[in-house]
């Protein structure tokens, strides 16, 4: 009776009531804003084939139609890099969403092969881990020699070395672990709604990745060189079916990872509220990065906060912060973290060594 109790108490104050809820006005929520890019443009035809197909063309057509599907949710706002065939720079695509201060940034393409290849892959920042994926990041990324002063504003980047460091520091890898989560949701949308073939989720150099600071993806959402889904990918009923599986991808995104913001939700607890929240058996702390490379958990390498845990899981190491069975106190550590600029943060709980969402494990226990 005593942990039934505990826990009814941990809802009361993170579950906002229905009533509370019919009392809220627009302005209390933060929307999330998705940034949508529509790959190439302009002068930059990008992939094109011989019937006259251009990668460009589709790619606009299935982010604005993306746009349109998320923005009938009044909690999501959409900001496109580009809304008609003009050319934009792989930095200002980038500066675009830092400027808008994004939640999420989305750039559509299409893939091209000499061969009948055929499938769709969506691919997040990170080194090259094989010819392939190299060869579609070079293609993707040489559409900086159209840009002026190309020398001066890509200087870092060797497009023609597959072993090229594109500077990769443990504040653009923050987002790594939030940006292989949507860009799963994708691949399985894709997999399981569309019938399409998987190529599944890569890492790759995408210039246009490393300039955000947000969670990215760049997805190739198919073949345009392959002549069945060349056809797909060229017809209103293909270009909705994709943007469809795209915008529930965001949608249960937005629902199931970032569910301890509870929608941007901003909501002031009265100080008399606040009581310790001791969950028996939980461990709970807060996520604030993830990296492929192993970082030596000191307060100078995360913005001075002390405390700092790490475990590899996989192929990354996952960075905490706090360790308490005190949801209160994981709570006010979550805001901290927040504060100290790591925005996508969030609350995780350990039972048994296990790692879940805090909320499926106050909601399963």
């Amino acid at each position: 009776m005593r942990t039934t109790a505990i826990y009814i108490l941990v809802f009361l104050f993170i579950i906002p009531s229905k009533k509370g809820f019919a009392n809220l006005k627009p302005d209390d929520f933060k929307k999330f804003i998705v940034v949508i890019d529509a790959g190439h443009g302009g002068h930059d035809p990008g992939k094109n084939t011989r019937n006259g197909i251009k990668e460009k063309d589709i790619a606009l057509k299935i982010a604005l139609l993306i746009g349109d599907e998320l923005q009938k949710r009044k909690d999501i706002e959409v900001i496109y890099t580009r809304k008609t065939d003009v050319f934009i720079g792989l930095e200002e695509r980038g500066h675009i969403a830092n400027r808008a201060e994004a939640d999420l940034f989305i750039s559509v393409h299409c893939n091209a092969h000499n061969s009948q290849a055929s499938g769709a892959e969506t691919y997040v920042l990170g080194l090259h881990r094989n010819k392939t994926n190299f060869e579609v990041a070079k293609a993707e990324n040489e559409v900086i020699y159209l840009e002026d002063n190309y020398e001066e504003k890509y200087a870092q980047y060797n497009l023609n070395s597959p072993e090229s460091v594109i500077g990769l520091t443990l504040m653009q890898e923050e987002f790594l672990d939030q940006s292989i989560q949507l860009a799963s949701y994708v691949q399985d949308n894709f997999r399981q709604k569309l019938k399409r073939k998987d190529r599944s989720v890569k890492q790759a150099g995408f210039v246009v990745l490393h300039q955000t600071v947000m969670p990215s993806i760049l997805i190739e959402t198919g073949f345009i060189t392959n002549n069945d889904e060349g056809r797909f990918l060229n017809s209103s009923s293909g270009q909705r079916e994709i943007a469809h599986a795209i915008a529930q991808a965001v949608e249960k995104y937005k629902e199931n990872v970032l569910t301890n913001n509870f929608l941007g939700l901003q909501k002031e607890v009265p100080v008399a509220e606040v009581k310790d929240v001791v969950v028996a058996g939980a461990i709970f702390k807060v996520q604030i990065a993830a990296s492929s490379k192993s970082v030596d958990p000191k307060p100078y390498n995360f913005k001075g906060l002390r405390g700092i845990s790490r475990s590899k899981e996989g192929k990354l190491y996952k960075y905490y912060y706090g360790d308490t069975s005190n949801y209160t106190e994981i709570e006010r550590m979550l805001r901290e973290a927040q504060a100290k600029g790591y925005k996508t943060a969030y609350i995780v709980a350990f039972k048994n060594g296990i790692k879940q969402n805090a909320n499926d494990f106050i909601n399963k226990s």
